[in-house]
């Protein structure tokens, strides 16, 4: 009879993955990483400001990633400096902000390794009501607008011209995006959630021969990660989050050298 806390952990990264899989996809094909990153490494200000604010961590931090999410994509139209350039340094900023931040909360005991590496066995019952309801966002928009996201990823003025909602999709992605990293940090943590959404995408790419071969193998991918890496961890008594992005890494490195 497994542990409820064991089966939670499962049910939260078989929940993450799911989601990160399929969006994963637009992420490798768009070249999003380095926007996600800045994403990732900012969310410790949501912590600290949801700690200030008092109210639940992951409604905090979930709300945080969107408006900053928004925030990034209209500031990556400005022309003073280069794009990555703005979202390195709002990245690190912000890390480094939330961290002076929370060093003046004295009164207030959070477990920074478990918010920089992930904690997937203290998954509760709202946390996996948290990630499901995430999935389930993903999952509608990535069904209802695949085909606009395709044509958008790969001629945007070709799709402009064809009628699709261009300015709006160009910011449906960073918001899904934000929403996924948020509540998968609960698994992989803010410094490792963008593996979970890259490795397998990136593996999935090496295999696959359509757009949704890649998105259903991303999925499946990260899924099997997640799985792996979960009995690994307590097979050898190692960090969840880590063990399960090394699962996917070496994956990938696998499949690089098998192709």
């Amino acid at each position: 009879m497994i542990d409820d806390f064991l089966l939670r952990a499962l049910l939260a990264g078989l929940g993450v993955a799911a989601a990160t899989g399929p969006l994963g996809a637009f992420v490798v094909w768009r070249r999003m990483a380095y926007f996600g990153e800045a994403l990732a490494n900012a969310a410790l200000l949501g912590v600290a400001v949801s700690a200030l604010a008092r109210i639940d961590p992951t409604i905090g931090v979930t709300g945080f990633m969107l408006a900053l999410a928004v925030a990034l994509t209209l500031l990556e139209r400005q022309r003073l400096l280069p794009v990555d350039t703005v979202l390195s340094i709002l990245a690190h900023g912000a890390l480094a902000l939330g961290l002076v931040v929370l060093a003046f909360m004295e009164r207030i005991r959070l477990d920074l390794m478990a918010w920089l590496f992930g904690d997937v066995l203290a998954v509760t019952a709202w946390d996996l009501a948290v990630i499901g309801a995430m999935l389930a966002v993903v999952a509608a928009s990535l069904a209802a607008f695949w085909r606009p996201l395709l044509a958008l990823t790969v001629d945007p003025d070709l799709a402009a011209v064809e009628g699709v909602p261009v300015v709006a999709l160009r910011l449906l992605l960073p918001l899904l995006l934000a929403g996924v990293i948020a509540v998968g940090m609960k698994v992989v943590g803010m410094l490792l959630v963008m593996a979970l959404l890259v490795v397998p995408a990136a593996t999935a790419r090496r295999l696959a021969r359509t757009p949704e071969q890649m998105a259903l193998l991303a999925a499946l991918l990260g899924t099997g990660a997640v799985a792996l890496g979960l009995a690994l961890a307590l097979w050898l008594d190692l960090p969840a989050g880590p063990a399960i992005v090394t699962v996917a890494v070496v994956t990938l490195a696998l499949v690089s050298v098998a192709r």
